[in-house]
């Protein structure tokens, strides 16, 4: 029995430690400035040692090691260069308000969940966006509204950006906000003709409330984290750069990688936002196999749908408004120098063209080391940029993260916030690509769905997954295929000073890759919304496989 036992771990041993060789594929990797078709991978332990014909690789691998793609289309594992680890988790166990196109299927979507979570001491969730309730006139929603479904627990519900929270009366009771409760800096509480809150909570307002939420539990948080990147496993992504990480995440982020369990790549960007900022600081930067901790999430401004997002000029539905900033000018000035001269990436949340242009100017400002050119400091979103703005983004060095498909989400909203003449530089992709900037692509979820076949879509589209509008929007702007999987592969790893590592297949860099069933160089964009994902590896291992 010990001979056979031996036996049975030096061959399995010996199987794990042998080249592999994935053939009948339909392979694509980035190569120089265009791209490389192959129809066999060759791996070891984790790493590619090939990619070619299989006639000339074959020899390579032991022939047990061969495995049949049986026709499917090989790309380098996708990355999301913006989005939101815990919150996704979070999200995927809490009401998620994302279809609801009206009010009263808002309304009646949060009665059911609330019926089938008695348990649940606070109703959380998020997705809302009141552009789409023509039945309420478009307006922000109202506390007597959730109230009128549940009085007896506290509602806390998100908007879609993240930007604004909606409450009934009894969680602005047990958050202790009244008529008489001052707007903090940064934020706005929203109200009635008589002053009353009306239950909707602009940026830096909602924390307010939230500070009333209790804390996750350990437990909560392991759960929703684990959730979160099973699912993203499942959408053809092998990592994702975390726009904002708490202490909690990290944390748990350091242990899982420390016991070998971190079977996806997170480059974690920690949230100046954060109460225990300081002592995450402390820990980093931290550079191991599958987590990356040296960026700094800073906040800018808000968001353009309610009206946060920072402007050079009134908001052309709003002309009292120039939007909120999230940090003094000064202020934040003051902690790029301090961050980007520790030796941090900086990336500065930034969607108005204000907030654009405080942005790049506090990078203007560093010099040698610490500029964006050796830090590579990032502007997350760069969603509405004055024209003249645009170039600085190369000049500069600095790196415009952006999700296409915000594009296609605030379509019907961003031309009322801005007036025609803004929309030049709104979502400006092509001309950012135009001007030499880097661009790594993201889909900010759970603001979208982090399915990325999605982004690539509004990428070389610019219309929505139900083909709207005709010709695209704004469609000077969009990405040929080669630049949009560009974007989520290389372009996404170079954000995060990983691609000498990860985001093409070539010889030496990390065996992370997809099997999918559609073949995006050679198919209508229609299909990439189709496209099913077969498989997903990571480091040379398969995490995920389609039933």
């Amino acid at each position: 029995m010990r001979i056979l036992l031996f036996l049975l771990f030096f061959f399995s041993t010996l199987l794990q430690a042998a080249p592999v060789l994935l053939y009948h594929v339909k392979g694509y990797t980035p190569a120089g400035k265009g791209w490389k078709d192959f129809d066999a991978l060759l791996f070891e332990e984790g790493k590619v040692l090939a990619t070619g014909r299989y006639d000339q690789l074959r020899t390579r691998a032991p022939i047990w090691n061969h495995l049949d793609g049986r026709g499917a289309v090989l790309l380098p594992g996708l990355t999301d260069a913006h989005g939101h680890l815990l919150s996704l988790g979070l999200t995927l166990n809490r009401v998620d308000l994302r279809d609801a196109h009206s009010l009263v299927a808002a309304l009646s979507q949060i009665r059911i969940f609330a019926a089938s979570h008695p348990q649940q001491r606070w109703i959380q969730g998020r997705g809302w966006n009141q552009v789409f309730w023509q039945d309420n006139g478009q307006q922000f929603p109202k506390r007597q509204q959730l109230d009128e479904v549940i009085h007896d627990r506290p509602v806390w519900l998100r908007r879609i950006d993240g930007h604004a929270g909606w409450a009934n009366s009894r969680a602005l009771q047990l958050a202790g906000i009244t008529a008489a409760t001052l707007d903090p800096p940064g934020g706005k509480i929203l109200r009635d003709a008589q002053g009353k809150p009306t239950g909707v909570l602009i940026d830096n307002a909602m924390e307010l409330v939230e500070k009333a939420i209790p804390e996750i539990s350990a437990q909560e948080r392991a759960a929703a984290l684990e959730a979160a990147i099973t699912h993203l496993q499942a959408q053809g992504l092998t990592g994702m750069h975390d726009a904002g990480t708490e202490r909690g995440t990290l944390q748990w982020l350091l242990r899982r990688q420390a016991e070998g369990r971190l079977d996806f790549r997170v480059y974690a960007m920690l949230s100046a936002a954060d109460p225990r900022f300081d002592d995450m600081l402390k820990l980093g930067p931290v550079e191991t196999d599958r987590l990356w901790v040296r960026s700094v999430k800073l906040y800018a401004d808000g968001a353009l749908g309610s009206r946060g997002a920072w402007l050079l000029a009134p908001y052309a539905d709003q002309p009292d408004s120039t939007g909120l900033a999230l940090t003094p000018p000064e202020k934040l000035r003051q902690q790029i120098r301090q961050l980007a001269g520790a030796g941090w990436q900086v990336n500065v949340h930034a969607i108005g063209d204000r907030a654009n242009r405080v942005a790049l100017d506090a990078y203007a400002s560093l010099r040698g080391d610490a500029d964006a050119h050796h830090l590579r400091h990032s502007i997350e979103h760069a969603q509405i940029i004055d024209p003249v703005d645009i170039p600085r983004f190369a000049q500069l060095g600095v790196i415009a993260s952006m999700q296409p498909t915000h594009a296609t989400s605030d379509m019907n909203m961003a031309p009322d916030r801005l007036g025609a003449k803004r929309l030049a530089g709104a979502y400006a992709w092509r001309k950012l690509l135009d001007s030499g900037a880097h661009i790594a692509a993201g889909s900010d979820f759970p603001v979208e769905l982090a399915n990325p076949f999605h982004g690539l879509y509004a990428a070389v589209t610019r219309k929505t997954r139900d083909g709207q509008p005709e010709g695209g929007w704004l469609p000077q702007e969009r990405m040929t295929m080669e630049e949009a999987l560009r974007a989520f592969t290389l372009d996404a790893a170079y954000a995060a000073f990983q691609e000498k590592r990860l985001g093409s297949l070539e010889p030496g860099k990390q065996a992370d890759f997809i099997l999918i069933d559609t073949d995006p160089f050679n198919s209508k964009p229609e299909t990439l919304l189709r496209t099913r994902v077969l498989q997903t590896w990571v480091g040379g291992r398969r995490v995920y496989a389609a039933e």
